[in-house]
């Protein structure tokens, strides 16, 4: 994974999990979308709403976004949870970069994630490819290279994401905590990817950082 030689702070945008290794749980069936949202593509954000949050509560998120910044291995498993961050905090392009990341090392949940992702935009035949994608990975054996590390698990807290279950449940708009979404907007970016922009980046403290903002809000 290479990064450009500019790295700045990620701007925040307008709109206000499968783990370490692959292909992981599959959460599809945790996809339990609440009453129908009307058009096929708001439906399909919403279910990535859900599909995002559930990712980042997950037992070992937080250690899979500690192993994507400490190695220069691939951790399919902390790309997949740092996508679902920059998704609930507003950064559609930089989310679909590391969900690409994620799937291509074989992560059967984020291609799941991108099927949702491409359909919210009204893109079905890029959705239907990923859908396929996600069905074949969930059969198929992990990549020698992707397989599970033993990081330790280590939760993100409750107040990251409790709130922000509940209301997906409820049908309402959704968001991470504020303090908890500045965290991921002030990640450092690289500005080298013509395809998604300005792409975050972890930082070794991410997990850390973002435990603090949830748990410790006056001071973070």
């Amino acid at each position: 994974m290479t990064h450009g030689r500019d790295h700045r702070t990620a701007s925040p945008p307008d709109r206000a999990a499968s783990l370490p290794g692959a292909p992981g749980p599959d959460l599809r069936h945790l996809l339990r979308p609440p009453a129908p949202m009307g058009a096929a593509h708001a439906q399909a954000r919403h279910e990535l709403d859900l599909a995002t949050t559930l990712v980042i509560a997950q037992p070992a998120a937080a250690s899979s976004l500690d192993s994507l910044a400490d190695t220069r291995r691939v951790q399919p498993g902390g790309a997949l949870v740092l996508g679902a961050l920059l998704w609930l905090t507003g950064h559609e392009d930089a989310c679909q970069f590391w969900l690409q990341f994620a799937a291509g090392s074989g992560n059967a949940t984020a291609a799941s994630c991108l099927s949702l992702l491409h359909a919210g935009r009204g893109e079905f035949r890029d959705a239907e490819y990923w859908r396929e994608q996600a069905d074949q990975l969930t059969v198929e054996p992990p990549p020698a290279t992707a397989r599970a590390a033993s990081w330790p698990t280590a939760p993100l807290p409750p107040a990251v994401w409790e709130d922000t279950l509940a209301a997906c449940h409820a049908g309402l708009s959704l968001g991470l905590p504020p303090r908890v979404a500045a965290v991921v907007h002030q990640l450092p970016v690289d500005s080298d990817d013509r395809h998604h922009g300005e792409i975050p980046r972890p930082t070794p403290r991410l997990a850390q950082d973002l435990t603090r903002a949830a748990t410790h809000p006056r001071d973070a």
